[in-house]
């Protein structure tokens, strides 16, 4: 947590849009400032902001590419800049590392580029981008990974994306116990089926699909940005802090 007196600041990946921008209003409804990346949705990110200063926090909106790891140097630079100068801190305290991309191919049509792609998002950029910014990160702050609940539900389709992801809660593990001496936890969230433009928006505007996700959730209908932004935010939350190396699946029930 931030230190005593001290506004908590969070850092959340892809906060322009879907989750995370659920995340960083629920954040900053509970009182958490925010630094928010986007990739091309400068517009949308703006948006974000604004709102989370008309909710009285403080935030700021940059850009990074989570594909392009030779980036993640000046982008740790820009956010100890901007610490400075909006926060005059030197360090924040959440990290959500939330930015993904999504893939449906089965796996004899998987192609070599679309697994590196999908390696580089979902494993190589958490992985890599929290290893720049740990200097960053103050001393009993958090870590929060993305997953899905495609590491224990089988969809056929899904196999790298799956894959990837549950190498993502094996990595969390790793940072639970390497970062217990700072006092930093890390945990992983994993939703399900939700009701956003990610994947071309298919559960949130396919009838059938959406018909069959609330057909196989024990709550009867599918999940929704909210559902997702208001976990993390009781992650993360004082309450959370002694929840550390777990992975916590956030999907109403589903394929229970």
């Amino acid at each position: 947590m931030a230190a005593s007196g001290q506004t908590p600041i969070a850092l959340i990946t892809g906060g322009s849009r879907g989750l995370g921008r659920s995340m960083a209003l629920h954040l900053a409804e509970r009182g958490v400032d925010v630094i928010l990346t986007y990739r091309a949705a400068a517009g949308q990110a703006g948006e974000v902001r604004d709102r989370i200063r008309a909710l009285g926090r403080e935030a700021v909106a940059l850009p990074l590419d989570v594909s392009d790891g030779a980036s993640f140097d000046a982008f740790a630079n820009e956010v100890s800049a901007q610490l400075e100068r909006t926060w005059e801190r030197p360090r924040f305290d959440f990290l959500v590392n939330n930015a993904g991309t999504s893939l449906h191919a089965g796996l004899a049509e998987t192609t070599p580029a679309q697994l590196d792609a999908i390696y580089g998002v979902h494993f190589k950029a958490p992985f890599l981008l929290t290893q720049r910014l740990l200097p960053l990160i103050a001393d009993g702050g958090r870590i929060l990974n993305v997953s899905s609940g495609l590491t224990r539900m089988t969809f056929p389709g899904s196999a790298a994306y799956g894959a990837m992801k549950a190498a993502v809660e094996v990595l969390t593990r790793y940072m639970a116990k390497e970062l217990g001496p700072r006092r930093i936890t890390a945990n992983v969230i994993a939703p399900g089926a939700i009701a956003t433009d990610f994947s071309g928006g298919r559960v949130r505007d396919d009838p059938e699909v959406n018909r069959m996700v609330a057909s196989v959730t024990a709550l009867g209908r599918v999940g929704l940005p909210d559902d997702i932004g208001g976990a993390v935010a009781l992650l993360l939350s004082p309450e959370g802090a002694w929840i550390n190396g777990q992975r916590i699946e956030v999907s109403g029930g589903m394929g229970l």
